[in-house]
């Protein structure tokens, strides 16, 4: 029997584990999305105990203590941190084969040198020795970047954000000092196009300020946020994000959007069709002129959100109540991708889903638009949220080789606002080398160990880097 999460945790054969330990475990790590708060890593923060770094802001965690019955103010209330971190080790063993449980203990091991199982009886003694590594430079922001060799960070940032700190930070005059991860912004303009929301116009007033422009028609919206885009991209933006239920793909004449887009300004509610048309044509330009800043666009779909009326009141948004979706893909994905590529003004192009029924569908979509002679130009992104487990891994890579090219994949993202994920990085890549490990010991594929090692390279961190330039 093997040892709990010994150095050779998930490696199921010798040829899994050469290429673990000796090409992916000391790779780099290219975070291209996730959403670390910049006021953090500007502060070079060291935080005070295990539940502030561990518990706060972590919405997986929460919704895995309310499934196992803990209390609402033992997660998200005023309840004392050392309750909370108990309330924490209640729920661990109640985990077992969800990704938390492997995460959470990867983190103790990675971060804080501690390799008992969590549980309520041990958890007096992990509490003590986490705390007393937290109070020690150890764990600030800069050492845990430099620690597990964090190349570079894609924030996520609203197009009217100054990136003031990222400037700071990338100057090397804020408190973090100089370091070598690079923070990039990402552009994330999902409130431009959310005219449905009740402070739609409000934030088109916002956006007018950071672009220094009325903004009183559709094509001023568009042309506020090319301003803005390209101001991301004096900053060192490299991509964008866009979290939608669905890829619209509604075609309207120019009038007819204008109207929605009045409607909305004035607090009127849109149909299903109006919103659409105006997002088509919003995104429509904007992928054009991330095509033509040489920006990613990532595409986060098919996720359904605040499903819970009463939390969301009292919450807020991403604290736990969102689901997958079920909507339909393929045609509005297709029509969309077919339109930008009609017009010459396809961008390099990540498509995630929350619902594995798609992978399918989007990865035979975005097969039809490969060329530019850009390797792996259109990308099946990496198992995300909900999908980001063992099981949800290696179907979307399975999925990947199956219809594209795995070697050309660009790897795993941590999606989290924790310094404490990076451990995620690792559990991929121990995924990813098992498989690539058991298909060569079935002679599936060649056992030949340098080329695999570089096929686990490039996913693991070279392929990402090329990628986003």
């Amino acid at each position: 029997m093997k040892r709990f999460m010994d150095k050779d945790f998930l490696l199921s054969n010798d040829t899994a584990r050469t290429l673990y330990h000796d090409y992916a475990a000391g790779e780099p790590i290219f975070d291209y999305h996730c959403h670390l708060i910049p006021q953090q890593i500007a502060d070079n923060k060291r935080f005070a105990t295990l539940t502030e770094i561990w518990l706060g802001g972590d919405h997986y965690k929460w919704r895995a203590m309310r499934t196992v019955g803990i209390e609402e103010r033992l997660i998200t209330g005023d309840a004392d941190p050392y309750d909370k971190f108990l309330a924490w080790a209640t729920t661990i063993p109640q985990l077992l084969g969800n990704p938390l449980y492997h995460w959470s203990h990867l983190e103790l091991q990675r971060y804080f040198g501690i390799h008992d199982q969590l549980n309520p009886q041990t958890a007096p003694s992990i509490w003590d020795r986490a705390n007393a590594r937290l109070a020690s430079e150890d764990l600030a922001v800069s050492s845990i970047f430099r620690q597990f060799k964090v190349s570079a960070v894609g924030t996520t940032d609203d197009p009217a954000d100054d990136l003031a700190l990222h400037a700071l930070i990338n100057s090397g005059k804020a408190a973090i000092g100089k370091i070598d991860t690079k923070v990039l912004p990402s552009f994330r303009p999902d409130k431009a196009l959310q005219a449905q929301a009740p402070d739609f116009a409000a934030y088109i007033e916002r956006l007018a300020k950071a672009a220094d422009m009325k903004i009183q028609t559709v094509d001023d919206v568009c042309s506020a946020l090319a301003k803005r885009l390209s101001f991301f991209v004096e900053c060192g933006c490299r991509a964008s994000d866009h979290g939608i239920p669905m890829m619209p793909f509604t075609l309207e004449n120019e009038a007819y959007v204008e109207s929605v887009f009045q409607k909305a300004m004035a607090g009127g509610a849109l149909s299903a069709h109006e919103l659409d048309a105006y997002q088509t044509k919003v995104m429509l330009f904007i992928a054009e002129r991330y095509a033509q800043e040489g920006i990613v666009m990532q595409l986060h779909m098919n996720s359904i959100r605040n499903l819970n009326p009463p939390m969301y009141t009292k919450l807020g948004p991403d604290t736990g109540y969102d689901a997958a979706n079920d909507l339909s893909m393929a045609g509005k994905l297709a029509g969309f991708l077919g339109l930008l590529e009609k017009r010459h003004a396809m961008p390099r192009t990540v498509l995630y889903t929350l619902n594995p029924k798609d992978y399918y569908v989007m990865a035979t979509v975005m097969g039809s638009f490969q060329g530019g002679g850009i390797a792996g130009k259109m990308q099946l992104g990496s198992g995300w949220w909900f999908c980001d487990h063992k099981d949800g891994m290696e179907e979307q890579m399975r999925i990947l080789a199956n219809l594209g090219s795995l070697p050309r994949f660009i790897g795993m993202l941590t999606d989290s606002r924790s310094f404490l994920s990076y451990p995620r990085h690792e559990y991929f890549r121990r995924i990813l080398c098992n498989l690539l490990g058991t298909w060569a010991e079935n002679g599936e594929i060649p056992a030949d160990i340098p080329m695999l090692g570089t096929v686990v390279k490039d996913i693991s961190f070279h392929n990402a880097q090329r990628y986003f330039a």
